[in-house]
């Protein structure tokens, strides 16, 4: 498929060939959201920890009798009823990470790209550097082109880029290598540097 390339000043620059093995697929939603789910889950930090009854400070003398207190039987003040005592079934510290195949992780990135190109979501620039590295003056030229909420992809990042958008919201600044199903699907637009498609589709092809 064909795309038009713009320029970050609004300007045309020519246009690009785009793979239709990465970028003309028919998206497949469940693919899509498997791929999200295995993202959120491995992100997830795992270390909540409530402690246990051998695990809190707490006498272990029989504090009542036996008979005749008119309550239960008690003998350890670290059972889970008693203030200050142990969490029953409390949570532990592991990994939330899930399983996925790698040939089903690139699938989804293809997927990904391809819903938004069906969707018209998807620009190419031919580059993205600013030399002033004024957060204003790319705002400004982001709002020429709509994107008010985009994801830019570039195969290296330009350090006065980066730092010109990253005090834009709803604007994030990936270099190919972090290139990820939900930052693509997370943000309205996707804009990608010619440099960026030539590295993603050898990436993926």
């Amino acid at each position: 498929m064909k795309l038009d390339v713009r320029t970050l000043d609004n300007g045309a620059a020519g246009s690009i060939d785009l793979s239709d093995d990465v970028f003309g697929l028919e998206p497949r939603k469940d693919i899509l959201h498997r791929m999200v789910v295995y993202q959120l889950a491995k992100r997830q930090q795992g270390t909540h920890k409530a402690k246990e009854r051998n695990e809190v400070r707490a006498t272990g003398k029989k504090f009542v009798r036996q008979k005749g207190s008119g309550g239960a039987r008690h003998g350890d003040k670290k059972a889970p009823q008693f203030r200050g005592g142990g969490k029953a079934h409390g949570p532990r510290a592991r990994s939330h990470a899930i399983a996925l195949p790698k040939k089903v992780r690139a699938l989804a990135l293809r997927h990904a790209l391809s819903a938004k190109a069906s969707a018209n979501e998807l620009v190419v620039i031919d580059g993205a550097k600013a030399e002033d590295a004024k957060t204003k003056a790319l705002r400004a030229r982001f709002d020429a082109l709509g994107l008010n909420d985009a994801l830019i992809v570039d195969a290296e990042l330009d350090e006065g880029f980066a730092r010109a958008a990253r005090n834009i919201p709803n604007v994030d600044v990936l270099p190919v290598v972090g290139a990820n199903v939900y930052d693509i699907l997370r943000r309205g637009k996707l804009v990608l540097t010619k440099a960026a498609v030539e590295g993603l589709e050898a990436r993926l092809k």
